[in-house]
């Protein structure tokens, strides 16, 4: 990830923050891009990457010609899915601690020897991608590792949470640069002693895991 990418990832959560506190209603013009540069002290290209990015999730709307403004979201209408994409990353992080940790605390209990086989070709996969360089296949791999732990907690609710949120998660994945595989082989081993740690129904040791990977994640985000 560049240092725009970042940066511009740090004006959307604050972007997020002034629309979710109310700062700016819904269907209020927000300031000019001049003002926002002096105000998250970033560069016109940050802020127009910003724009860009919550525009596509749904959350602004740009005018041309008039400016952009905060769209107007009907809550009821709108789908899980849809509300995870507008969410910063901070609360996305939130959530998906949240969220996974519960999985694997009943994935512990209840996991089958059956899903043990599957969350294990998931990771020969995921290994397989990294050797060969392929970012896709990597993505694709440790997301069905980790949809496959949440089928594993039997607890149908939080697999389809899970699978809500893995569509998001695809999408920031697939906003990296492409050399973002070696993060994948990075975690190998930790998701493999994680696999382990639910085998043996060791609930601490695979909560230790998910702590690890979750901060690794944060520190490859920031």
């Amino acid at each position: 990830m560049s240092k725009r990418e970042k940066l511009a990832d740090v004006v959307i959560e604050k972007l997020q923050e002034h629309i979710s506190l109310g700062k700016w209603k819904k269907g209020a013009k927000i300031p000019a891009e001049p003002e926002l540069m002096t105000q998250f002290k970033v560069g016109r290209s940050t802020i127009r990457e910003a724009i860009k990015t919550l525009a596509r999730n749904g959350v602004l709307h740009v005018q041309q010609g008039s400016g952009t403004y905060v769209k107007e979201i009907s809550v009821d209408a709108e789908s899980l899915e849809q509300r995870l994409r507008r969410a910063a990353q901070k609360e996305l992080n939130q959530v998906r601690t949240l969220l996974e940790r519960e999985i694997i605390r009943l994935a512990v209990v209840h996991r089958k020897q059956q899903q043990l086989k599957e969350m294990q070709q998931a990771l020969d996969k995921r290994k397989e991608a990294v050797s060969a360089g392929d970012y896709q296949m990597a993505i694709d791999a440790d997301i069905l590792f980790h949809t496959k732990l949440a089928v594993a907690s039997q607890n149908s609710v939080l697999a389809d949470l899970f699978i809500s949120f893995s569509k998001v998660l695809r999408n920031a994945f697939q906003q990296r640069d492409a050399g973002s595989v070696v993060q994948f082989g990075r975690t190998q081993a930790l998701h493999e002693q994680l696999l382990q740690a639910v085998a043996d129904k060791n609930e601490s040791a695979a909560l230790a895991c998910l702590d690890t990977l979750l901060q690794h994640n944060l520190r490859v985000t920031k």
